[in-house]
């Protein structure tokens, strides 16, 4: 079809006659109907031009598909009906323009063209893609013959009227209507089933109109529908509610309050339950703009209100604990420099030296079990504490806690009881994590008791079960410290009110430490003032075949001298370390950084080098890679030593070639022990 503007207007005359001054008037007009299947205009049939001037003059959509190709001619009103399609679709073959609905529109053509049956479809689905995109249209319409004046049916004539507004619109009115039935029935339902409480409270009297069951089980079910709020539920007067919803009423305003106490009482005889709530209490009015009602809506936050204070509670132990830290840290702290001081001193003779060597000594090592309780109740929160687990006696190991804890038991003045059983107890366990749970409730049995007080120590085996008592005559316990003594950073007396106050870790520490060994550790005390019991269950060994010899002193053996490295960016630390060494008679390279250590041990080929973690150039993990890819450093021990002491720093290590993990600090004589194994005679 070629459209050409320059041409003659057609259809002019006789021709034009009904064809009205539309817009697909003036189309029909433009174009060149000789190049099309119509043909010339002079030579279309009458029935053709009557059905057009129909068509063309009507304000209701049309179109004609007309001869073997079904041209489609159509009016102005048809025009929103193809959408994009329009104007390509005029004059153009129909099942061109509608290929997306041919499967329904084409067999009906067909049926009228062919046999002169008229159609008639009503509100039809036909999924089009008239405007870019995939639509759901509604329409009704009906294909009627149109007969050549020799009889033959020579197109057919099509009126037609989208529905889908009218569906749509019909759809929604359904839905309104389903949900103005539905609403009583969900209102009802979601009334009673929301998971807040409910209540529609009526007139001054505030009658309850409407309850949920929400509401009915903060109350306890009781009968309160149709009765007075403060009749049906007399405990609830005199705790503020009468006044808030007396307010209510009267101002119009609402009311919202947060984790406000609820005292109810259930039954006349029950007891008083404390709960909370968050309330709003919402005002109702009539047409009229009176308030006639309240209606009151909130949730039972009994629990939430708990969690948040038991945090509270928690975050005031942290608080007191670093509190606690900071002195238990300052008070070796203070001794440590005093001692210093006097061994720097030229005035200190060699005894008061000596004096102050054992002070710095004794502090250092108390601060280092501070260092480690820290540490161990770390490990045991996060699962990643490892026991040594071997064949124990239980003598060995309550020996073991008194020679730690016997020197704070004879400053007090204490009377302790020991009672084992005659028969050697034998133990599967970490021997040493036994004697420090025992260690620690020893000496808190000391510390929580006056001087002069009575300690015990008691022990039984039976039945598979050994069960260890530490009774005491100190300060004892509330029922409600029973409860929270075993908790992180709890203690029962203030560090303030007794010097050896702790960190408030050590029963946390040791209930965890019993139970990594399968045993349960419990407390129990009659009252303040009444002393306490804290009893400790293990599983004793299998068999008799886990019988385990005592341990016997190491012997000693004669110094060798030694050529060690030793490299440490803190030149303190690396200073002492070698005094110490170089006291024992080794010969010590010192080196200040990890470049500095990888050039001295490829000089000298040391027996033994001890590298620090942290250096800057090369971090001792870099030093022991590239020693262990030399020929000469391939077999030479290396001994990390580290302020890093997890389980991952130590596997670390291990992967870049290091002999041993050892973390800071590391006392003399275990310094000795590390010379013995990697460097013998």
């Amino acid at each position: 079809m070629n459209n050409k503007a320059a041409r003659p207007i057609l259809l002019a005359g006789a021709e034009s006659r009904g064809v009205p001054p539309t817009a697909m008037g003036q189309q029909l007009r433009q174009v060149d109907w000789s190049d099309t299947a119509l043909g010339p205009e002079a030579g279309w049939p009458h029935s053709l031009r009557i059905a057009l001037g129909i068509c063309l003059n009507s304000r209701f959509p049309m179109f004609i598909w007309w001869g073997p190709s079904l041209i489609n001619l159509y009016n102005d009103a048809y025009i929103p009906v193809l959408g994009r399609r329009h104007p390509a679709a005029f004059g153009r073959p129909a099942r061109d323009t509608w290929a997306d609905v041919w499967d329904v529109l084409g067999p009906q053509a067909q049926q009228v063209i062919e046999r002169g049956s008229p159609t008639w479809n009503q509100s039809v689905l036909l999924v089009m893609d008239r405007n870019g995109f995939p639509e759901d249209t509604y329409f009704t319409w009906s294909y009627s013959p149109i007969f050549n004046d020799d009889g033959s049916i020579g197109g057919l004539f099509c009126a037609c009227q989208e529905e889908t507004a009218r569906i749509a619109a019909e759809r929604e009115r359904d839905r309104l209507v389903r949900e103005a039935q539905d609403a009583v029935v969900t209102l009802k339902t979601w009334f009673d089933q929301a998971p807040g409480f409910v209540a529609l409270l009526r007139g001054p009297e505030f009658v309850f109109d409407m309850v949920n069951d929400a509401y009915l089980q903060l109350v306890g079910h009781r009968q309160i529908v149709g009765r007075p709020a403060f009749e049906a539920l007399p405990d609830i007067r005199n705790q503020g509610y009468e006044e808030l919803l007396q307010r209510v009423l009267t101002t119009g305003e609402p009311f919202i309050g947060r984790a406000l106490r609820l005292n109810v009482q259930e039954t006349p005889e029950g007891e008083v339950r404390e709960c909370f709530v968050d309330l709003m209490y919402q005002p109702v009015r009539d047409a009229d703009g009176a308030v006639i009602g309240i209606f009151a809506q909130g949730h039972d936050v009994t629990e939430q209100v708990h969690a948040v204070n038991a945090l509270r509670q928690a975050d005031q132990r942290k608080d007191e604990f670093l509190a606690t830290l900071a002195h238990e840290l300052r008070n070796p702290l203070a001794p440590i420099r005093q001692a210093v001081a006097v061994a720097a001193s030229p005035k200190a003779d060699e005894a008061r030296k000596s004096w102050a060597m054992a002070v710095i000594d004794r502090q250092a090592s108390h601060m280092a079990v501070l260092l480690e309780d820290l540490l161990d109740v770390s490990r045991i929160s996060r699962g990643r504490l490892e026991l040594r687990v071997e064949a124990v006696v239980l003598e060995d190991v309550v020996n073991a806690a008194l020679e730690s804890v016997q020197p704070l038991i004879q400053s007090r003045r204490h009377r302790l009881s020991v009672v084992l059983p005659e028969a050697p107890v034998r133990l599967r366990g970490d021997p040493v994590r036994l004697a420090q749970v025992l260690s620690n409730l020893l000496s808190n049995a000391a510390k929580y008791t006056d001087p002069d007080g009575q300690i015990t120590l008691e022990a039984q085996a039976a039945h598979g079960v050994l069960t260890v008592r530490v009774r005491d005559t100190g300060i004892g316990l509330s029922p409600a410290s029973q409860h929270e003594i075993f908790g992180m950073f709890s203690q029962v007396t203030s560090a303030l009110h007794r010097s050896e106050g702790g960190l408030g870790i050590g029963l946390a520490l040791s209930k965890g430490l019993v139970e990594l060994h399968g045993g349960r550790l419990a407390v129990h005390s009659e009252g303040l003032g009444r002393g306490s019991v804290f009893t400790l269950s293990l599983p004793l060994a299998a068999s008799e075949s886990e019988a385990v010899k005592r341990s016997q002193p190491a012997g000693g053996r004669e110094s060798t001298r030694h050529t060690v490295l030793v490299a440490d960016d803190n030149a303190d630390a690396l200073e002492s370390l070698a005094v110490l060494l170089e006291l024992d008679g080794h010969q010590v390279l010192k080196a200040r950084n990890g470049r500095e250590a990888l050039e001295l041990a490829g000089r000298v080929r040391p027996q033994l080098a001890i590298l620090d973690i942290g250096m800057p150039d090369l971090s001792g993990y870099e030093v022991a890679r590239q020693i262990r890819q030399t020929g000469w450093g391939e077999a030479m021990p290396l001994v990390a030593l580290t302020g890093w002491g997890q389980p991952a720093d130590a596997r670390r290590a291990q992967e870049a070639g290091f002999s041993q993990h050892l973390t800071k600090p590391v006392p003399p004589a275990v310094l000795g022990e590390i010379i013995q194994r990697w460097c013998p005679s």
